[in-house]
């Protein structure tokens, strides 16, 4: 692959024109990029901030084979590539003096990225997060059923919402935390909720909604609090918001679980999610070189805050 395969913007609506059909093309595999760009092209400034986002799509015989994005942040976001290809983008971005503070991909793609960069940057990296994608195959509700029904969030539940969210992020490690003060900005905010009720009208679970993009719904999070766990409502909460999105006219359904988490995943194969692929984040750290040390060629710095 020659480095001028890749093609690289700061605009997003260039990018989609040319790399938005690719996208669409595998809406499952390519769940985060088009909610995440989507975002980026509707709520841009309020979102992502002033900072351009860095863009690029591999073209070959006219077709896009893959795509990138870097926010602000500094994250990479990157689609199934080869180990060739990785490597390769790795080197390219280094030499060009992109900084990269961590990579998410497919495994294989984010690992042989990660080697790539490390040998070019000197960079050090941490695994820091690990997600099993699946598909909704045919949806089968849960027997027994629990006592109760799904019921649509509305703004009377913002407040317990909020709580939720916050106790979700907690539960999982997420950094940062959700509060009143901070919701407007995180990644709960334009979701959409349902609650699962007992039948005295409690809520006891919930589960989130992204918009449809490309056809593709992705359930994102689905909560119960620890006390009332071990009941099925996990499962008859995300039955309603899986059938909601079929509804909808979503052609791919999604969710991602942890791996390591036996309960989620036996629960989601159980009402009819089918794993396709696990994926990988890594977090790069840079170290400042000795006194009167020269830095390391193609080592790129990273700006405070990133």
């Amino acid at each position: 692959m020659r480095p001028d395969d890749w093609h690289l913007t700061e605009d997003v609506d260039d990018f989609l024109a040319r790399a938005g059909d690719f996208l669409r093309s595998r809406p499952a595999l390519h769940t985060t990029p088009l909610t995440v760009i989507e975002k980026m092209r509707t709520r841009w400034a309020d979102a992502f901030g002033a900072e351009a986002t860095l863009f690029g799509q591999l073209e070959s015989g006219d077709e896009v084979r893959a795509i990138f994005y870097r926010p602000p942040s500094h994250r990479l976001t990157l689609t199934p590539l080869s180990p060739e290809q990785a490597g390769s983008l790795a080197a390219h971005l280094a030499d060009l003096g992109h900084p990269v503070s961590g990579v998410t991909a497919d495994h294989d793609t984010a690992t042989a990225f990660v080697e790539t960069w490390q040998r070019h940057t000197g960079a050090a990296s941490v695994p820091s997060w690990r997600g099993r994608l699946y598909r909704l195959g045919t949806l089968t509700p849960p027997k027994p059923r629990p006592d109760g029904r799904g019921r649509v969030v509305d703004p009377q539940d913002h407040e317990q919402l909020i709580r939720w969210c916050g106790e979700f992020v907690a539960t999982v490690g997420e950094a940062p935390s959700i509060d009143a003060g901070s919701w407007a900005d995180s990644r709960f905010a334009d979701k959409h909720f349902t609650f699962w009720e007992n039948p005295d009208g409690t809520p006891v679970s919930m589960a989130g909604s992204t918009s449809m993009v490309g056809g593709m719904i992705r359930v994102d999070p689905v909560y119960t609090p620890a006390h009332l766990r071990g009941h099925g409502y996990a499962g008859a909460v995300t039955v309603e918001v899986s059938r909601a999105a079929l509804t909808a006219g979503a052609t791919d359904v999604v969710l991602f679980t942890d791996p390591a988490n036996p309960t989620s995943n036996d629960l989601y194969q159980r009402i009819g999610y089918v794993p396709v692929t696990d994926f990988t984040g890594y977090d790069f750290s840079y170290d400042a070189p000795e006194a009167g040390e020269e830095e390391p060629r193609n080592t790129t710095r990273l700006p405070s805050g990133s």
